[in-house]
């Protein structure tokens, strides 16, 4: 392999840990400015950004802060909660285990190592600084940056020219099928299934990260 491009949420992001940093955003919020119940509250704040994406086209990019933003508003927060958001995240989002020490065992091998994710690019950095790995990075692609999300063949173009390599040679991990694995199959690249589902575009299959370092 020339080059190895990891997803970040459900990759990189242990997913779960997400849903723990808004449940916990939401109960401060309920200290902040007096949420009468805070279960309706998570329901409504679930229900804003899953519409919020739902209501994109085709593989159109839609911004997360601009679904937290809806979020809110249907909350009738007024005044600061970024503060209360980013604090909530920093403190309770972790990392997959063997992520961060896969990633830095990478970074020190002849290879290119990336990101591609559908994350807004200021929010992937700032995981990837959490977790004291964004200088391991050679590259970081993010829908933002592209105007699309996965498949789009034009986000994994995008990657593949920050890194100067070819297809064959460069694996991409992920945990979604359809958007990580057939994404980056349709483009020539290899693919790593962490928690994907099987299909024909799986060349891999990870039960856990470090088995990356056999593959390299």
């Amino acid at each position: 392999m020339d080059a190895i491009f990891f997803d970040i949420g459900g990759v990189i992001l242990d997913s779960a840990s997400v849903r723990r940093a808004h449940e916990r955003f939401i109960a401060e919020l309920r200290n902040e400015h007096g949420l009468d119940d805070p279960d309706a509250a998570l329901e409504t704040w679930r229900a804003e950004l899953g519409a919020h994406f739902r209501e994109r086209e085709g593989t159109e990019f839609r911004s997360a802060r601009a679904g937290y933003e809806r979020a809110i508003e249907a909350l009738g927060i007024e005044g600061e909660w970024e503060p209360i958001f980013e604090r909530a995240l920093r403190e309770t989002i972790e990392p997959n285990p063997g992520a961060v020490e896969v990633i830095e065992w990478l970074s020190e091998r002849d290879l290119h190592l990336g990101v591609i994710s559908d994350v807004d690019t200021a929010e992937g950095r700032r995981i990837l600084d959490r977790f004291d790995v964004l200088d391991r990075f050679d590259s970081i692609t993010t829908s933002e940056e592209v105007g699309r999300t996965k498949p789009d063949r034009a986000v994994f173009e995008r990657a593949l020219e920050k890194s100067g390599t070819d297809p064959e040679t460069s694996l991409m991990i992920g945990d979604r099928y359809r958007h990580d694995i057939e994404g980056a199959k349709g483009v020539g690249m290899q693919t790593a299934a962490y928690g994907a589902s099987a299909g024909p575009a799986v060349d891999y299959r990870l039960d856990s990260l470090d088995e990356i370092l056999d593959i390299v």
